[in-house]
């Protein structure tokens, strides 16, 4: 179990660190999706924030189990809020966010079975 954690929640870190590397550099694709959601630009540095501290705790996480554990805990419940970010706008191009979602709860369970 450990190596599919170290592999899940590596690409998820990789995935994290991009994230917040395109959020904080405001790519076009980023913000045009979180004006859809209606996230007001001023979050967005909050925001990649926390997808940076995600990667970092998930890395960590290989060595610290209650951090890993912490951080699939964060990254799971940003990316469910991020769904229902787009839910309440009625914006249905949320498959990203979805799928990161589904990804980080993978990353949770495999972290506390590992």
């Amino acid at each position: 179990m450990f190596i599919a954690y170290a592999v899940v929640g590596g690409l998820l870190a990789l995935a994290l660190a991009a994230s917040a590397t395109f959020t904080l550099q405001r790519n076009d694709q980023i913000v045009a999706s979180m004006q859809k959601a209606q996230v007001p630009d001023a979050w967005l540095p909050r925001l990649a924030t926390l997808k940076a501290a995600g990667a970092i705790g998930l890395v960590a996480g290989l060595w610290v189990t209650p951090l890993g554990v912490a951080a699939a805990i964060g990254v799971t419940l940003y990316f469910i809020g991020a769904v229902i970010s787009h839910l309440r706008v009625k914006d249905y191009d949320l498959a990203p966010a979805a799928v990161l979602a589904v990804v980080a709860a993978a990353a949770l369970a495999l972290r506390i079975l590992a």
